[in-house]
């Protein structure tokens, strides 16, 4: 049965059109554990456009499951993880002209730098999982990294209209390899109420990290509620 980690970055985005101090990612952190979150996933983004330092560090302290922080690969960024040490880092590529995260982090291309990062959050006692396309080479690299984990980048599948059977059969077989190097499989991007089954029914799938979608429905029924019933269409 896979889990679910809730991103509520898209809460503190409405408080930062703002710059008030609500709503409060921290309370929406809360309700989504109470309605049945198993993880709460945040992204300390370089140029701060939604979670603050300040999140993060009440966060940690507050939040009861998994706190899982996403985070380019800047050692400024690192170094605030150290400091904090959530349950997990996941490596994220980061572009400032973005509106959300493109496309996986390029594992292959920097694997030099990575090998350093990924130490070093080790070292503080960090567990590390990184956010990759799923094709074979750059699964292949994630394991040589000797991550624990990777997460799928499920945004070609979430985007496509006519082909998303082709895009589901992609990320089975890089499931696959998941498991045949020895990592953890998690997934995550663009996932929604109506597309998420098909990605949480493929075998091994550990985790699934799921924000845009929840934060929405939770507008109109509730954070608790908008959980519950993302975590009902996860077969358990």
């Amino acid at each position: 049965m896979a889990t679910l980690g809730v991103n509520i970055d898209h809460v503190a985005t409405i408080r930062e059109a703002r710059k008030t101090i609500e709503p409060d990612p921290v309370w929406a952190a809360a309700a989504a554990e109470l309605g049945g979150a198993d993880a709460i996933t945040i992204h300390l983004r370089e140029d701060r456009r939604h979670i603050q330092d300040r999140d993060l560090e009440v966060l940690k302290k507050t939040v009861q499951v998994k706190l899982n922080l996403e985070l380019a690969m800047n050692p400024l960024m690192v170094d605030i993880a150290c400091r904090v040490a959530p349950d997990q880092v996941t490596l994220v590529p980061e572009n400032r002209k973005e509106v959300t995260t493109e496309g996986g982090l390029d594992v292959v291309r920097y694997k030099k730098e990575l090998t350093e990062t990924v130490r070093k959050l080790h070292d503080a006692g960090i567990a590390v999982s990184l956010f990759i396309d799923p094709e074979p080479a750059q699964i292949e690299t994630a394991a040589s990294l000797l991550v624990p984990a990777v997460e799928l980048h499920t945004g070609a599948y979430a985007n496509a209209k006519k082909d998303s059977q082709h895009e589901l059969q992609i990320l089975a077989q890089a499931a696959t390899f998941v498991h045949q190097a020895g990592l953890i499989l998690n997934a995550g991007h663009g996932l929604t109420y109506r597309n998420v089954t098909p990605i949480a029914e493929i075998q091994g799938m550990e985790e699934l990290n799921i924000g845009h979608s929840i934060v929405a429905r939770a507008v109109f029924v509730g954070m608790a509620e908008a959980v519950r019933e993302m975590r009902d269409l996860i077969p358990h």
